[in-house]
């Protein structure tokens, strides 16, 4: 797998497939696929002189057009996976592990006071479902399900899922199986 790039890695999420550069291309009608590879080419070209401004402007046209508001400067692990499109907003200073699903309508933010004044960094393979806030200088664990509505401004250990509003921590050993396909 470490001949493949991260944009080919967060492909292979969508359809268990290793896909040529021709085949992404194609496959970037879908708004999600789309999205992906222009923040992905954003974070590898950004800071060329010429290039990098041409990325920036492009980036920023679809994330008008698309509703992500997602960054470049946002540390995301390879097999970045968007179950659909529309009102989704990370904070840049957030950190996302590999194999990471998220839904529509989720906000992961910065809290700007109190004891978890910052940002969330979030494990490996966690499945976020739709309109799911997480906010603050917390810890998202490894194979950590948040279900859709919850509300998380605290830290969550590993094999969790966390549900409501306020959310409440229920251990699962498989808290992502069936949810997170084709992981890398």
């Amino acid at each position: 797998m470490s001949n493949y790039s991260t944009i080919q890695k967060d492909f292979y999420r969508e359809s268990g497939k290793w896909l040529s550069t021709f085949k992404i291309w194609a496959k970037c009608i879908n708004p999600n696929l789309h999205f992906i590879y222009i923040l992905r080419k954003n974070q590898q070209l950004g800071k060329v002189p010429v290039i990098g401004f041409f990325w920036r402007l492009v980036l920023r046209h679809f994330q008008i057009k698309y509703g992500f508001q997602i960054y470049p400067e946002t540390q995301i692990g390879e097999g970045f996976y968007l179950g659909h499109w529309g009102s989704l907003v990370i904070n840049p200073k957030t950190i996302i592990g590999r194999n990471c699903n998220i839904a529509q309508g989720v906000t992961i933010g910065q809290q700007n006071r109190g004891k978890n004044e910052g940002s969330p960094e979030i494990g490996n393979e966690v499945w976020i479902g739709p309109n799911a806030v997480i906010v603050g200088n917390i810890k998202i664990g490894n194979n950590v399900l948040i279900a859709p509505n919850s509300y998380v401004n605290f830290n969550v250990p590993s094999d969790s899922v966390v549900s409501g509003n306020p959310a409440q921590i229920y251990p699962n050993e498989r808290a992502t199986e069936g949810y997170i396909n084709y992981t890398i």
